[in-house]
């Protein structure tokens, strides 16, 4: 649910967020921060299409409640069976899976890959839940011809690049993110241990321990057909944190699990992801202090058809209601779910994960209540008369040619009112033209004002230095 009062009833009945200018602009500030971040860990940018055929879709698991179909008016009939039915896609993986298996020839693999953009979901609209809504995912890709697997450095790549973003993005006010980690083969390791009869529903429900409490966990458990000395270890299991590998090593369930061959390698996974990611900022030259913010929190399960070892969730301080805000894990095969891929292809084992860019802007907006600069335009040239608008208007087209934005204003009001004018879009300069044809420049920010000899037009430099360019 976003914050701006007038949003708010818009988003809350439809699930389809629109922005004001103000927060468009906002939100292009925040998508130019991942984007420059993603680029400095070699991620390249692909474009993919909006549209799926429905088969595809549903090859991601249990995803028929979150799919919206395509029909034509004039020809509204569904057919679930047919190739041709098509839908809109729910996120940006199941997409990507058939980009890489349509495109795998074309590719070098490992093959690193960004994708932003928006998503579609049948959700219901809640707090940090919409129907429409813009990701950010970063994925590495292995094209596996023998069998041989994606190197567990990959995963602590992913985690990285999630973690150097996040921190960029608190210059938006957003407060310190955590990203949770867990690995799948340790938890299916240790419930065999417990001796768990259902694993599947036994993760299901301690993914629910936040919100439904520890005693409503282990009374579902129980009804689940576990006993109650399983109950209580697999949710004294699912309370383990730790933010180091000391840490992690000295619990005695921990020791327990390890006489289970893939229990001890996914612990074996986690330590390495636990230490590897947090080891800058353990030893961080620059702030003298332990910076660490990834932590391994037992009870992190994620997609429970799709992920096989490591698994994140990361969530913000004091907005843990609002879920996760950076999600994935690592994955087997990315394309074997798709129809047409023949059990002797080759395999395209996989690591990523997704920040909810809409989701992020939600808070960040609730943290910036100030509206902020709602147009890219640096200069309001101001009007003296509209019989003189052509000499604003040559200013203005000077300015344009010399890359700086600008426009004219609307109308010949008095200069206070295109003063206040250019205030309420957030435009910092206001460029005045005297009678005998003299330049000046104002910062109606600070309040200061300088004269603009006429050469400054040919000299870009000087004209740039003016606005602070």
């Amino acid at each position: 649910m976003w914050y701006n009062e007038g949003m708010v009833a818009k988003t809350s009945i439809s699930g389809f967020p629109e922005l004001l200018p103000h927060e468009r602009a906002l939100e292009n500030d925040v998508l130019s921060q991942v984007r420059s971040c993603f680029e400095l860990f070699g991620f390249a940018d692909i474009d993919m299409r909006s549209v799926e055929p429905v088969s595809a879709l549903l090859s991601k698991g249990e995803t028929s409640k979150e799919i919206y179909l395509l029909t034509r008016l004039q020809n509204p009939e569904v057919n679930m069976d047919s190739p041709k039915q098509l839908g809109l896609h729910f996120d940006l993986t199941v997409p990507f899976a058939r980009y890489i298996f349509e495109n795998a020839g074309q590719l070098q693999f490992p093959f690193r890959r960004t994708s932003i953009g928006k998503v579609f979901r049948g959700e219901r609209p809640q707090n940090g839940r919409f129907r429409e809504f813009t990701q950010a995912d970063v994925d590495i890709v292995h094209r596996s011809e023998n069998g041989e697997e994606l190197p567990l450095f990959y995963d602590a790549d992913i985690v990285k690049v999630a973690d150097f973003t996040l921190r960029n993005l608190q210059r938006f006010n957003i407060p310190k993110a955590t990203i949770c980690i867990n690995n799948r083969k340790l938890l299916d390791g240790a419930y065999t241990v417990f001796g768990v009869k259902d694993k599947t529903s036994t993760m299901q429900i301690l993914d629910k321990l936040d919100k439904i409490g520890e005693d409503n966990v282990i009374n579902a458990l129980l009804e689940n057909g576990e006993l109650e000395k399983v109950a209580k270890k697999c949710l004294d299991f699912a309370k383990i944190t730790a933010t180091t590998s000391k840490e992690l090593l000295d619990n005695q369930l921990i020791e327990e699990v390890q006489t289970v061959g893939i229990a001890k390698k996914g612990l074996e996974e986690l330590i390495y992801l636990l230490d590897t990611t947090n080891s800058f900022y353990k030893n961080n030259a620059e702030t003298g202090e332990n910076d660490a913010r990834v932590k391994a929190n037992l009870k992190i399960t994620r997609g429970l058809d799709y992920y096989t070892g490591s698994v994140f969730e990361t969530f913000l301080d004091g907005f843990e209601n609002f879920g996760s805000i950076a999600s994935g894990g690592r994955y087997d095969n990315l394309v074997g779910s798709i129809k047409g891929t023949s059990s002797k292809a080759p395999k395209f084992p996989g690591v990523g994960i997704s920040i909810g860019i809409t989701r992020l802007m939600s808070i960040i907006l609730e943290l910036n209540p100030i509206p902020q600069k709602s147009v890219p335009t640096s200069v309001l040239v101001a009007v003296n008369s509209e019989e003189t608008r052509i000499n604003s208007d040559f200013v203005v087209d000077c300015l344009r040619h010399k890359n700086i934005s600008a426009v004219s204003s609307p109308k010949d009001w008095k200069f206070g009112k295109q003063i206040e004018y250019a205030q309420k879009l957030g435009i910092e300069f206001v460029w005045f033209i005297d009678e005998q044809g003299n330049y000046s420049v104002k910062n109606i920010v600070t309040g200061k004002q300088d004269e603009v000899d006429n050469s400054t037009f040919e000299d870009e430099v000087k004209l740039k230095n003016i606005f602070g360019k």
